[in-house]
């Protein structure tokens, strides 16, 4: 079997297309399985910019290879044979999701979502690398077996790309995976697919998350309102308003706050009592000044009726009358 730069053992085709052929290789170096990109140039090239080409191709690869994100595959290094280049990246199994559609038809709407998640993360990586992506389109979206959602073909973006692109081709992608358009997921792909972009890169990444794990677009959280703390002590009826004018606890008190005494029973009792001693004392004065009463020995009042014949005190005790 053809080995590559005396180190990469060329083991069989795994993808084939215009601008070249990934192969499946064996590094003999570090005994592990790698993939391969051989570029070709394209028909009718003139030969003197086929150098330039390739020089652009490697250039780009080496640019890519600054990226490091789970959805975007990682580039191991650059090979050179006969002058041409040779990509070498970490081995991917599964199938591309070109692959996937044909077989299968469109994702469910979940699914669609968390792939188009993740292809969004892997292009925001990118670009913040410095490496923005061409176009991705389904065959360049790898789903490895491992559950992976990983992004191919980096590397010569336009000089006039901007964020918006990835989001344009992000909708295009969706509309090829995505059967449904009438869930959650097509209400961002209509987003995405509008004539004005009014979503920013991560917001619309953040919403297929949502989709993706629940199947409904993410809501607006309802305002958050901070609560008084709650008081103490007793006498105070916590669910009432606070009342103007009152004056806080002193600091360094501690402890509950003691209840004003309540004066009205007071006020009321020392009326009653007035009005009682009074009430005596008017009784006494009746009985003082009624008839045939009068003060007894020692202050006491004497009963006995008085009349002719009745003695005063001193002259000897009382004869009855017949």
């Amino acid at each position: 079997m053809t080995v590559i730069a005396g180190r990469y053992r060329l083991l069989d085709v795994l993808a084939e297309g215009t601008t070249g052929t990934v192969w499946r290789a064996l590094d003999e170096t570090d005994r592990r399985e790698v993939a391969l990109k051989e570029f070709r140039a394209p028909a009718g090239l003139p030969a003197d910019e086929v150098p330039l080409l390739y020089a652009r191709r490697e250039r780009e690869a080496r640019a890519a290879a600054r990226i490091s994100h789970p959805s975007v595959v990682r580039v191991l290094g650059v090979a050179t044979e006969d002058g041409r280049p040779w990509v070498v990246t970490e081995l991917v199994r599964g199938l591309s999701l070109a692959e996937t559609l044909d077989a299968g038809g469109p994702l469910p709407e979940r699914e669609a979502a968390r792939v188009g998640a993740e292809v969004l993360a892997g292009l925001r990586a990118a670009r913040e690398a410095g490496v923005p992506h061409r176009g991705v389109g389904p065959g360049q979206v790898l789903l490895a077996n491992d559950g992976r959602v990983v992004v191919t073909g980096f590397g010569g973006a336009p000089a006039d790309a901007d964020p918006e692109t990835d989001l344009r081709t992000l909708g295009a992608l969706l509309e090829a995976a995505a059967g449904d358009r009438s869930g959650a997921l097509g209400a961002v792909v209509d987003e995405l697919t509008g004539e004005e972009l009014a979503v920013t890169a991560a917001q619309v990444e953040g919403e297929l998350r949502q989709v993706a794990a629940t199947g409904t677009r993410r809501t607006e959280a309802e305002p958050v309102t901070a609560s008084a703390p709650p008081r103490t002590g007793r006498g105070v009826d916590d669910g009432a308003p606070s009342r103007a004018g009152t004056s806080p606890a002193p600091a360094g008190r501690t402890g509950p706050r003691r209840a004003a005494p309540r004066r009205g029973p007071v006020l009321v009792a020392g009326v009653v009592g007035a009005l009682l001693i009074v009430g005596v004392l008017v009784y006494q004065a009746v009985r003082d000044d009624g008839p045939d009463t009068g003060p007894g020995p020692a202050g006491v009042t004497s009963t006995a009726p008085a009349g002719p014949g009745a003695t005063g005190a001193g002259d000897g005790p009382a004869t009855p009358r017949p």
